[in-house]
């Protein structure tokens, strides 16, 4: 440390210096617990989420000879992220992850919509 250096003093972490921290978080939790209780009321409201890899057009003789292990080419490069629908308004973006050997969504985007 050099002459101009001063200390900073650092809490004592035994003291009720931690009590009020822990109030404070405590608040924190009773806060989203409010919220969450009342969001209760639409948490069974049905939604339609989709997760769209890409898109591609073809005429209706090409999707009828479509089978099992066919490649169909979409306009979306590897590693592109994907869009995120919430009953068909687009929300977020997000990218394409591996879980236990299951395809799952990570959104890295949230998309603010205006209002109308």
């Amino acid at each position: 440390m050099s002459e101009n250096d001063t200390e900073v003093p650092l809490p004592d972490l035994n003291t009720d210096d931690m009590q009020a921290f822990d109030d404070e978080s405590s608040m924190e939790e009773d806060a989203a617990s409010r919220i969450a209780s009342d969001l209760e009321a639409v948490f069974d409201v049905p939604v339609q989420v989709s997760a769209v890899l890409g898109r591609s057009k073809m005429d209706v003789s090409d999707l009828l000879k479509l089978g099992p292990g066919t490649v169909l080419e979409l306009d979306r490069r590897v590693g592109e992220a994907i869009d995120i629908y919430v009953n068909n308004r687009l929300v977020a973006r997000g990218e394409v992850v591996l879980v236990e050997d299951k395809l799952g969504v990570t959104m890295t985007e949230i998309i603010k919509a205006e209002r109308a």
